[in-house]
């Protein structure tokens, strides 16, 4: 099976040795999104809504650059460094999808890259 990179300017540069997501057959899988501005490469540090609006565009950015949406999110992975954020972001994280909702797991961890609150990470299938 062949596999392609798929990286785009609109979401934030990978920070190590991996890509923001790689298509195998067609199947996409996300790398996880933190809340920096791609233009600016700032977190957003406003509060966990404002970050996770941030992760979700992050996502999205990606997943246009591969030519899928949402819609194509069949599981989604939702880290937090405080389950007491959960409300605020399954509220955001909700609103980005229309209809059928992905599976999901959501876990609380010690740390996250550079501090954040938030990561999520997403695999979507295209035609």
């Amino acid at each position: 099976m062949e596999k392609q990179i798929i990286n785009t300017n609109n979401a934030p540069a990978p920070i190590g040795p991996y890509n923001q997501s790689v298509k195998a057959g067609n199947t996409l899988y996300v790398s996880g999104q933190i809340a920096l501005d791609p233009v600016s490469g700032e977190l957003i540090k406003s509060g966990i809504i404002d970050a996770t609006h941030q992760v979700m565009k992050n996502l999205q950015a990606v997943l246009t650059a591969a030519g899928l949406g949402f819609e194509h999110v069949v599981k989604t992975t939702i880290f937090l460094t405080d389950m007491k954020t959960f409300p605020q972001v399954n509220e955001v994280y909700g609103s980005y999808f229309k209809g059928d909702f992905p599976a999901r797991e959501t876990v609380e961890v010690s740390g996250l890259p550079k501090g954040v609150e938030v990561e999520i990470s997403v695999i979507a299938v295209g035609a």
